[in-house]
């Protein structure tokens, strides 16, 4: 890795915005490339590459340097992660650094607490403790700390998988069929496809599996009325839409209009029809309650803590604390006591969460079911082997990246 001292400035000055931890930072990272529109492609490339390489290393960094300061956490992470010596970072060194770097290096790491191995905040790990083995938790945490795959899923109603496979690898990329979702595709080395063809027609989208997974945990048929409760940009709004053929009607509700805004170009590409995005006031919304027992399937992926998401939102360690998950777990347990009042007798509602925490998924489940007796819980293995998926976690969904290679996804079925 060669590094020139202008890009190790513009990652050290990036790296102090986002370390604020005001806002995620991939927003920070773009206001700071609009605000730098002479930094070129390499340069960007690596800014990017540094910012997100300190974040998921941070525990590592924090415990070979002494103050915790952008530049000195980007030449420990450039040392102790990339693996540079002196003669390759010379450009960028200053008098005082020669100490300093060799500081770095002498560090000893045999014998760190298991948070710090893990990358994990304190609190996070001893949550997961109470449900998790040591080994476990420390598999789940490096897992958490890698890049992930990117990952697409075939829109169904443009193209079959085997087609696009082809496709893609007569164009030279690497790609291979997900294991678990029927219509998922990987690509290893995180290509841009964002010209793709297949992607501008409306052929692929980017999703990852565990996200498409929670779709076929719905498994809308193409005469239902579908909602898509928290749907956000719109991913799983996109592959309930073609696992419906088109057909019945499917709602997109979210609280902000800022997010389904961006659902409206996919949609366009996607050559659905049968979507109908609309803005929520809140979960009460009298949209909501006009709906009261007419749904045959609602999908809740409900706001939460994102700690499943750690491969691709890092700064998302920091940026949560057991005080903003407690205010998630009220805000959970509202959207799925007003959302499951939708579904008709005999239809099925999934709550899902992209978070580790059982405070966020099986304790709210089971609250709900206990205040709703009509309710039922259904076997997540028994709805997969329906569907020929071969995947079993048991009565809920739990899907980690050191067990599945998906982000980390909780679900449950239920039935009225």
């Amino acid at each position: 890795m060669k590094i020139t001292p202008t890009q190790f400035e513009q990652a050290v000055t990036a790296l102090v915005a986002v370390l604020r931890l005001d806002f995620p930072a991939d927003s920070v990272l773009s206001r700071y490339y609009r605000e730098h529109r002479d930094i070129g492609p390499a340069d960007r490339t690596f800014v990017a590459e540094a910012v997100y390489g300190v974040l998921r290393k941070k525990r590592l960094l924090d415990h070979v340097t002494t103050t915790g300061k952008a530049r000195e956490l980007l030449l420990a992470w450039l040392t102790r992660v990339q693996g540079l010596n002196m003669r390759e970072l010379e450009p960028v060194l200053r008098r005082s650094d020669t100490d300093l770097v060799a500081a770095i290096k002498g560090v000893r790491t045999d014998d760190l607490p298991l948070a710090v191995q893990a990358e994990m905040p304190d609190w996070v790990v001893k949550k997961l403790l109470t449900f998790c083995s040591e080994p476990e938790v420390l598999a789940l945490g490096k897992s958490l700390a890698e890049p992930a795959p990117l990952d697409l899923r075939i829109n169904t109603l443009r193209a079959k998988r085997d087609d696009v496979i082809n496709q893609l690898a007569a164009g030279g990329f690497s790609v291979t069929p997900t294991p678990y979702a029927p219509n998922g595709l990987r690509l290893t080395d995180r290509p841009s496809i964002n010209r793709l063809p297949l992607f501008l027609d409306g052929t692929l989208e980017v999703q990852d599996e565990g996200s498409q997974l929670l779709c076929h945990l719905l498994a809308p048929t193409r005469h239902d009325l579908t909602i898509d409760f928290c749907a956000g940009a719109g991913g799983k709004t996109l592959a309930l839409g073609a696992m419906m053929a088109n057909r019945g009607r499917l709602y997109a509700f979210d609280v902000s209009a800022a997010r389904l805004k961006k659902l409206q170009p996919r949609l366009a590409r996607s050559g659905l029809s049968n979507v109908h995005p609309q803005t929520l006031a809140s979960e009460n919304d009298i949209r909501v309650k006009r709906l009261a027992g007419k749904a045959d399937r609602v999908l809740i992926d409900a706001p939460c803590s994102g700690l499943g998401t750690l491969r691709r939102n890092p700064d998302l360690r920091w940026r949560q604390s057991p005080e903003s998950v407690a205010e998630l777990t009220r805000k959970q347990a509202a959207i799925l006591n007003a959302a499951a009042r939708m579904v008709k007798p005999g239809g099925r509602v999934v709550y899902a969460t992209c978070s580790l925490l059982q405070e966020e998924n099986e304790a709210i489940v089971e609250a709900f079911l206990s205040a709703n007796p009509g309710f039922t819980l259904v076997d997540c293995d028994g709805v997969f082997e329906q569907q020929k998926i071969d995947l079993r976690t048991g009565k809920y969904l739990r899907l980690t990246p050191h067990q599945h290679g998906t982000d980390g996804f909780f679900a449950a079925v239920m039935v009225r």
